[in-house]
């Protein structure tokens, strides 16, 4: 599933990003930090997103992620002469739903406009676009320092949402050594919205946040139905630097005055090509202004792993695309009744998600943030299924181990496995089962692990029916077993005893708490343990 390799990936970032942090020295550190005192970074976006339909946008022909190169085309899509547009009003659904759930104004009447270029991916040498008067304007999209964005920010940034246009796809370009190009015309029409960002981004880790989030809302509206993973969605990013202490810049987008001359980089499609993209451009852009020269106006590539963009061609404007209104497409108008349903009808936003998960289930905000992006968001309904079948969801509520069972375990079982994640592999009634005797105190934690193992690999008895056959119901220890256990394992480890009391090294305490539950066969409480260790150890009794 995208969204979990998403995740994935994510944590890997973030993980390479700290040991860069880490490893930097802090000579760099204090030349990065002056010029970020020196200079200003501000960053727009534009992300190009495939809709989530059975049909392109001006033909009947089906869409198509993985089917034989050009099989799914009409004549319109390869611009045969004669051949016309006919606009496919199921599209719109889709697009509805992401401007919706962006806050946007969708416009009541909206018109299509042809953007002129010659390129072989565009067999009419034009795409059919909404340049002037486009689907949707003036939304907002908020980012949460949980959601990845820069210290520098703050607790959220409110970034805003210029307009989503509807617009055509190309074709997909294969190179084929040395010299020749395949194309497969099955991805031209494919529906796209293009949503552009106002230039409010000022950090590289907040950019790849914004295209990170705005994936998240898309998939959850079912606006999409891949990610930059899959060639489902790729960003370009415009790029602009100015001194701090100088005049403001000469140029303005969009009400925002005072910026540098932008450029732009196409195509990026991760988010740490986004990121990276970004940090090698702001630096360039210094470089040259500090050595005296001046930005160019111009579109600007990157590979991934490189250090500096390279140049592509000029920067193209309006003149250059030569806009004019499509004399072969009616004007789309939206009844109220149409944006009204939309609006009530599309499912909760993520934020909405993690806050009642937070809420109902005590989950951390970033457990519940893994739950609402994992699989779809389907761990998110078997949890919410799960809690509805507990007998004592207050107690749940108070004791967040669903979270620890539905996130942890099942995610390592799952990737033991290398299979995708199902509810039924650990059907809902048995997994609130092992709940509910873990919470009730019938079950020790490494039990209810072990249980839930059973059931994930096929095991179909009833959860209390194994716990009974298994003899694996918890017969606690008596006060004086639990002190003679914990005081055998001190009296054998008498350097790890001294470390713990000497250096403060209390990481090690749970060391021994495993031992005992290892030694105790389900019989041991690690609460318990620790409790007992130390006051043996004469240390404060975190667990009481």
């Amino acid at each position: 599933d995208y969204a979990q390799e998403s995740l994935r990936k994510q944590l890997k970032e973030d993980t390479k990003r700290r040991q860069a942090a880490i490893k930097l020295s802090p000579r760099q550190s204090y030349g990065n930090k002056l010029r970020d005192d020196e200079w200003e970074l501000t960053v727009g976006i534009e992300i190009h997103a495939q809709l989530n339909t059975d049909r392109k946008l001006f033909s009947n022909a089906r869409t198509s992620t993985n089917g034989e190169p050009n099989s799914h085309t009409a004549l319109f899509d390869l611009a045969i002469p004669g051949s016309q547009p006919v606009f496919q009003t199921s599209t719109l659904l889709a697009a509805l739903r992401a401007a919706v759930a962006l806050d946007c104004d969708i416009q009541r009447t909206s018109k299509f406009d042809r953007k002129h270029y010659f390129y072989q991916d565009q067999p009419a040498g034009y795409q059919i676009t909404q340049y002037y008067e486009p689907l949707a304007k003036n939304g907002h999209i908020t980012l949460f320092n949980h959601d990845g964005i820069a210290p520098e920010d703050g607790d959220s940034i409110t970034i805003g949402i210029k307009q989503i246009q509807l617009e055509q796809d190309t074709a997909k370009t294969t190179l084929q050594p040395p010299d020749t190009m395949l194309l497969d015309f099955n991805r031209v029409g494919h529906p796209l919205i293009e949503i552009i960002s106002l230039p409010q981004i000022h950090h590289p880790q907040t950019a790849a946040a914004f295209v990170r989030k705005m994936q998240n809302i898309l998939h959850a509206v079912s606006a999409v139905g891949t990610g930059m993973e899959m060639g489902g969605l790729r960003a370009d990013v415009n790029v602009s630097v100015r001194s701090r202490g100088a005049m403001p810049g000469p140029c303005s987008y969009s009400g925002i005055i005072g910026l540098g001359q932008r450029t732009e980089i196409k195509n990026l499609s991760s988010f740490k090509a986004v990121e990276d993209a970004i940090v090698a451009e702001r630096n360039r852009q210094i470089s040259v202004l500090e050595s005296g020269g001046s930005i160019e106006g111009e579109t600007r590539g990157w590979t991934l792993g490189s250090t500096e963009t390279k140049k592509l061609r000029g920067k193209e404007g309006e003149v250059d695309y030569r806009y004019m209104p499509d004399p072969d497409i009616s004007p789309l108008i939206i009844s109220e009744e149409l944006i009204e349903h939309i609006a009530t009808s599309i499912p909760s936003l993520p934020d909405e998600q993690v806050r009642d998960l937070v809420d109902q289930f005590g989950l951390s905000v970033k457990d519940a943030k893994t739950l609402v992006t994992l699989d779809g968001g389907e761990r998110m309904d078997y949890l919410f299924d799960n809690g509805s079948k507990l007998a004592s969801v207050q107690m749940l509520r108070r004791t967040p181990l669903t979270d620890v069972r539905v996130i942890h375990e099942l995610g390592g079982l799952l990737s033991g496995s290398n299979s995708t994640f199902s509810s039924n592999q650990v059907p809902v009634p048995a997994l609130a089962s092992i709940i509910s005797n873990l919470l009730q105190g019938r079950i020790t934690g490494r039990t209810a692990k072990q249980l839930l193992s059973m059931a994930f690999n096929g095991d179909t008895r009833d959860v209390d029916a194994i716990i009974s056959e298994e003899n694996l119901r918890l017969e606690s220890l008596s006060p004086e077993e639990y002190n003679v256990l914990a005081q055998k394992l001190l009296s054998e480890n008498p350097d790890m005893v001294a470390k713990i009391q000497a250096k403060s090294q209390v990481g090690k305490l749970q060391f021994f708490v495993g031992q005992m539950m290892r030694i105790g066969r389900g019989k041991v409480e690690a609460r318990k343990a620790e409790g007992v260790l130390r006051r043996l150890l004469k240390m404060k009794d975190s667990t009481a």
